[in-house]
Order: C-alpha cells, then structure tokens, then sequence
C-alpha cells in the first residue's frame, strides 16, 4: 500500500548511522539501547506490534518501539539512532508497508529474526467503501480506489492469527522460554476470542449496519462483524476529500439512518466535525489504536477495544 510519501531515506540514513556509531552509542536513548539487555531485545514498529510482544513475551522480553506515543504511525521518520537500535536487536516486529522507512531500515539490518505481521495473516484490497452494504449503493462518485489495507489488529480474529505466529517466531528465536511464549500466546489468543464473542453478539442486532469514520481504518473489523463502512478519507488518514465524496456521505447518511461520524486521537477531526455539522449528525470517537495516549478511552488494547465496541453499539442503535 502506498499510504503516503516516503518520509526518509533508510539508506542514506543506515550511511548517517555507520559515519557516526561512536557518537551514537554516547548519548543513549530507550531506542538506541535496545540491544544487549540481557534479555529478548525486540524492536517494535508502532503500538499494536509492541502490545504482542510484551503480552507473549512476558518478563522475557525487552520491547523498544519506534514510534512514541501520540505519535501517527503513517508519519514516522525513523532516525540513525533508531536504525542502530534495530541492527543490536534479537528480533524485528513490524508490519510491512504500513511505514516505508521502517520497511527500508529491516530490509537493510543483519537482525537475524525479523517478523513481518502482514506475512501472517491475509491482506485484502480496501477502499473508502468497505462491507456487505456497500454492493447496495447505487452511487459510489466519491469512491476511493482501493489498496491493501494494513489495520488488520482491529479485528480481533486476524490479530490471533498474528499472534499466534509471532509466538512461533519468538520459540524458535528464543527457545531456552519457548514454554512461556506458548503460554502466553494461548491466553492472549484466548482474550481475542473473547472479544470477538463481544463484538459478534455485542452488533449481531442494530438499528443500521452502516457506519461513518474519518480514515479508512476499520474495514476489517466491518466485514468481520457485517457492517459498512463509510470513510471520509481513504487509507491515507490526512487525505482531503473531494466534494462529490462529502455529498455522497450526506446522502448515504440519510437514506441508511446513520447518526454519528467518527473521527479518531492521532489526527485532525476538523472534517469530519464539519460533515457532521452539515448533515446534522453527532461526532464521537472510534480509535484505530495506532499508540495510546491520556485522550484513549482505555489503556490498553482490549480497553480500547471494548470502548470502540460500546460507541458503535450507540452509533448502530444496539438492540
């Protein structure tokens, strides 16, 4: 997927990292140190990569991510620091395509163990229209052509399928706390099908199947759960949409009885309060749990997860 435009070089930056290492390894920082801890040294790409490896990692692990908190994961510009960082890994946990610069930097690193979550699950073709409602649209002016969309870990049962591989990778990288990684691996994929039965029952009977959210995150989670999803832009979270896109929303709004736009914490909600507005609809929030922050309506995954179940429960007009 081209979600936007190359932010870095990772290879004039890795050529930046040879020139410099000594001065590098002088002024540690949390990335730069994530090797030789004693411990699984294991660098993560962004939040719902670091989530799997502390929860089937346990105490085994030690997990460096490259994008901080608060920080929109499509826009990271990965660092000579943290290139050095995961070159002195044990392992690489990242999700192909979703950050070209880290994509670049792994490809490029002698890390002997590197997980590409993509590899791990099946990727489909998505556009700003997604789910079993959208054939019925007689309109589709302002339809986004499609790419492969990379939010796999809002649904929770291709996040068990990832899961389940990285405990894998993680026994045979690891195998002297194989034992524990299986352990572990069992009962986070135990909670995600939990969680799935929350969402499955939790939409089974809505008012309205049809939904509204600011970027195109939430595709998966729709086909998962027989819901539409209508984005107001595409994969690309800050793409501008067109005219004909915003009038065929309204129009959509109307004719399915759609009550809310969503829009999300790491990007501008401008927009989507503005269609709201206009077509006389509620705003509330619908997390694509990209990192968490003191504005997610949770702390972790699963919190999220549950918050995100309850808004579209409102949205939808549970039964």
């Amino acid at each position: 997927m081209n979600v936007r435009r190359r932010l870095i070089s990772a290879s004039a930056a890795l050529a930046t990292t040879a020139l410099g290492l000594v001065a590098l390894s002088a002024c540690s920082t949390d990335t730069a140190a994530a090797g030789n801890t004693g411990k699984f040294d294991v660098v993560t790409s962004f939040y719902p990569m670091t989530f799997l490896a502390e929860q089937i990692g346990g105490d085994h692990v030690h997990v460096t991510t490259l994008t901080s908190p608060g920080q929109e994961p499509h826009d990271l510009e990965i660092s000579p620091q943290q290139i050095a960082g995961i070159q002195e890994s044990d392992a690489v946990l990242y999700l192909k395509s979703l950050q070209p610069s880290v994509d670049d930097a792994v490809a490029q690193s002698p890390v002997k163990t590197k997980i590409d979550a993509a590899s791990l699950t099946t990727l489909e073709e998505h556009g700003n229209e997604v789910g079993g409602h959208a054939a019925a649209h007689d309109s589709h002016t302002g339809e986004e052509a499609g790419g492969k969309d990379p939010h796999i870990w809002l649904d929770p049962v291709r996040y068990a399928q990832v899961a389940k591989g990285v405990g894998k990778a993680f026994e045979k990288a690891d195998p002297d706390h194989a034992a524990d990684y299986k352990k572990n691996t069992a009962a986070l994929v135990e909670k995600l099908n939990a969680l799935d039965t929350r969402f499955k029952d939790g939409l089974a009977h809505t008012k309205t199947k049809v939904f509204i959210t600011t970027h195109a995150a939430f595709g998966y989670l729709a086909e998962r759960y027989g819901l539409t999803e209508e984005a107001i832009n595409g994969l690309d979270p800050e793409s501008e949409p067109s005219a004909a896109r915003v009038r065929d929303l309204e129009k959509m709004a109307k004719a399915d009885g759609v009550s809310t736009v969503f829009y999300e914490t790491l990007v501008s909600d401008k927009t989507a309060k503005t269609i709201a507005h206009d077509a006389r609809l509620k705003t509330d929030v619908l997390d694509p749990i990209e990192g968490i922050t003191g504005k997610s309506r949770g702390k972790d995954y699963f919190a999220v997860q549950q918050a995100n179940l309850e808004a579209l429960q409102q949205a939808l007009g549970a039964k």
